[in-house]
């Protein structure tokens, strides 16, 4: 979007120890000419919330010394439709005057199929006009401010289904139950002593990093895996940190129990066997023994604990 409007862009450096925006980070990026500040609610790389209301405040102090007008954009791509069904307390929508837009991406945590995302803007006003479409030849005056043009509506429907289908309580019921099977992966990886955990529990993402790299890297790990059917991305942290490789699973709703035993089956193995040069029997007996699945089955309810 910056690059198909000609807008410079300007990206805060993270570190090792935090791999997100922050306030104090931003503060020295905004000037008069700022059109915007974009904190993410569910990072790409770890899948941490960024601290919006923090950044908001700081934003909103600059507005007020300097008789600026800077916005706030939330990229909840992951975290829009996880956060209000898990921590609905949490502030980063529009309950802070100073966010203006949000975006959301249906064929993540939303639960429907690649291809539809959203964008809500708090009032008309805070959609410039200058980047809407008028047209008339389709029948009537209509305005568009995509940059896709003509699209299918049919994940506009499955959406709809599933917000009818599902409701509050259903997304909150699906949400929480993701989160279980995820803090029972970085339970039982955090037993194998060969990884440490990088990302805060916020969403159903487990990100984790290799305590040594002596005998393999995390590259090998994501082939011997892709062998196995899983799909586990090994990829750099952004500046300031891309020295620090990690690896990520998506822990999606219908991510069972079992799968996540046959996972850590599969991730255990491949340690073994990029260490040894061999595969090794692992017994997951003891193990699945000393850390039962934490929440509850998706026959009952409760809290997550974390």
């Amino acid at each position: 979007m910056c690059l198909y409007f000609d807008i410079e862009v300007r990206e805060a450096e993270v570190s090792q120890d935090n791999l997100c925006l922050t306030a104090e980070r931003a503060k020295v990026l905004i000037d008069e000419r700022t059109i915007g500040v974009c904190p993410i609610l569910g990072s790409t790389y770890n899948g941490e919330y960024e601290d919006v209301k923090g950044i908001h405040d700081m934003v909103q102090k600059l507005n007020k010394e300097n008789g600026w007008d800077v916005p706030i954009h939330v990229d909840a791509a992951s975290g829009g439709f996880v956060a209000p069904f898990t921590t609905p307390e949490l502030l980063w929508d529009f309950r802070l005057p100073g966010v203006k837009s949000i975006n959301a991406s249906g064929h993540k945590f939303g639960l429907v199929y690649a291809g539809v995302g959203w964008l809500c803007f708090r009032d008309e006003a805070s959609l410039p006009d200058e980047i809407v479409t008028h047209l008339d030849y389709l029948g009537g005056h209509q305005t568009s401010f995509t940059l896709n043009f003509s699209r299918p509506a049919s994940q506009i429907l499955a959406q709809y289904f599933m917000f009818l289908r599902l409701g509050f309580e259903g997304y909150t019921k699906v949400m929480n139950e993701a989160l279980y099977s995820a803090q029972y992966l970085r339970q039982l990886l955090g037993a194998l002593d060969a990884f440490e955990i990088v990302d805060k529990a916020h969403l159903p993402v487990v990100a984790f990093k290799l305590k040594t790299t002596k005998h393999y890297t995390l590259y090998d790990l994501q082939n011997e895996l892709a062998g196995k059917g899983w799909q586990l991305p090994a990829y750099k942290c952004p500046p300031g940190a891309d020295q620090v490789v990690i690896m990520r699973a998506v822990i999606r709703k219908d991510f069972t129990r079992q799968m996540v035993l046959n996972l850590f089956r599969d991730i255990a193995h491949a340690h073994d066997s990029l260490i040894n040069n061999n595969c090794k029997a692992f017994s997951m007996d003891k193990l699945a023994a000393e850390i039962p699945p934490v929440g509850v089955s998706h026959e009952n309810s409760g809290i997550l604990q974390v």
